[in-house]
């Protein structure tokens, strides 16, 4: 998986780990995290590596997802969860490379990583592939437009990729998380007290929640083009 040395990756990785699955810890630049998590899928009884590359770098796709095949074998589960993140940014001052940027790491990396498994997914008759969204995805978030276009843009390629996969074993979904409490939430009481206060819950969503969710879409082979958002219930859809 992608995505996988911290917080919801992190937590993602060692759920699976639990339910029978070896893990490739796709990471960035948090080399030493990743290792981390890899030990934690180890103890857990399952075989893991951690694999880096930049993401935003077309030619990085290939190559990690061949160590990731060369290292645990072919892969029928993916979970698309790398995206990088900016400072809040109205419109009028993004970019065409700050667009660019995170477009290339938050969108086009997931097309292409599921792009390269997906066929070998279909001929093996069985694949799972969950993309991480997210509720700026519905509303827009507060980062800015390149990020929720970026994310809105992991549904349009969940219900493409479904249809296709649909006959051949393969569902295609996306979990779409809002406000979870993790290290990019500030680690101040009072903060998390406000933030999870707006959630119609009253608290903070936590990655072991989101990882669990995930975890029941793997499981299931019925569920399939659907688009999965968990934010306490603020947000109907």
């Amino acid at each position: 998986m992608t995505g996988a040395s911290r917080g919801i990756g992190r937590a993602i990785a060692l759920v699976l780990a639990s339910e029978g699955h070896d893990v490739a810890v796709g990471y960035g630049e948090r080399r030493q995290q990743a290792d981390e998590v890899a030990a934690e899928v180890r103890e857990r009884g399952r075989e893991a590596v951690a694999i880096g590359g930049d993401l935003s770098q077309p030619g990085a796709v290939a190559q990690v997802v061949t160590e990731v095949e060369e290292s645990l074998g072919p892969v029928d589960v993916l979970i698309a969860n790398a995206g990088i993140v900016t400072p809040p940014t109205g419109v009028l001052q993004i970019g065409a490379d700050e667009w660019d940027r995170v477009l290339a790491v938050n969108l086009t990396a997931p097309f292409l990583v599921a792009q390269r498994v997906f066929g070998a997914m279909c001929e093996r008759g069985f694949g799972r592939i969950v993309f991480v969204s997210s509720v700026a995805a519905y509303t827009g978030g507060l980062i800015g437009a390149h990020y929720a276009a970026s994310k809105a843009g992991l549904h349009g390629l969940a219900h493409s990729f479904a249809r296709q996969g649909a006959g051949q074993g393969v569902t295609v979904n996306v979990v779409a998380p809002a406000l979870i409490d993790t290290d990019m939430i500030p680690d101040d009481p009072e903060v998390k007290r406000q933030l999870g206060a707006s959630r119609a819950v009253g608290r903070l969503g936590t990655a072991e929640e989101v990882a669990d969710l995930v975890a029941a879409i793997v499981r299931n082979g019925y569920l399939s083009n659907q688009s999965i958002l968990i934010d306490g219930g603020t947000h109907p859809t």
